[in-house]
């Protein structure tokens, strides 16, 4: 096997980083920071026609001001199943009804309540950054591989700096990323 046939992916590795970011992001957008959001209904099934679905496949999610976020159920069938998936969910919103339209009044955070919150974002980072290193050992793995088949040493040093800078890179993201969030929770 020649030089020019050893060949790290390094946009694969660069994309499976970016995917465990895009999940982060997800993670971070269903944390309640006491502002209303729609993306905080995400993780909320509903048993509907007999499987479970997300809330905004059976009906339309709004936030019509800061403090609130009302579902308008499409089927009225649904609407009580809707109601107990959101008191079942745990996001600690008391919904109330109104015909086919069920609103979710966001209440103020205290103090304690602020600061789990920063400790589950802290955890949803971690998960992250575990992901990201996972990525690059296989990325670390592809270079030993390639060292077995004939890479030499510099090339070899080459890319496992390489992988790292890409991993440095990724890490810092998720530590700004968590620096960002951590900051919206804790503003009153």
């Amino acid at each position: 096997m020649s030089e020019d046939d050893i060949e790290i992916d390094l946009d694969d590795l660069s994309r499976r980083m970016d995917g465990a970011l895009a999940s982060l992001r997800t993670e971070f957008a269903s944390l309640r920071t006491g502002r209303a959001s729609a993306a905080m209904l995400e993780p909320v099934q509903v048993e509907a026609y007999g499987q479970m679905t997300p809330i905004n496949q059976v009906g339309t999610v709004n936030v019509p001001e800061p403090r609130m976020v009302t579902i308008n159920v499409w089927d009225k069938s649904m609407v009580n199943k809707v109601e107990k998936a959101i008191r079942e969910s745990g996001l600690g919103i008391n919904p109330q009804m109104n015909g086919t339209i069920i609103m979710l009044p966001i209440p103020e955070l205290n103090e304690e309540r602020r600061r789990e919150l920063t400790k589950v974002a802290g955890n949803y980072a971690e998960h992250a950054r575990v992901a990201i290193r996972n990525v690059r050992r296989d990325g670390m793995d592809q270079v030993k591989k390639a060292k077995a088949n004939g890479m030499s040493e510099d090339d070899q040093k080459l890319w496992e700096s390489e992988v790292q800078d890409l991993t440095d890179a990724h890490i810092a993201k998720v530590d700004a990323f968590l620096a960002t969030k951590q900051e919206e929770i804790m503003q009153v």
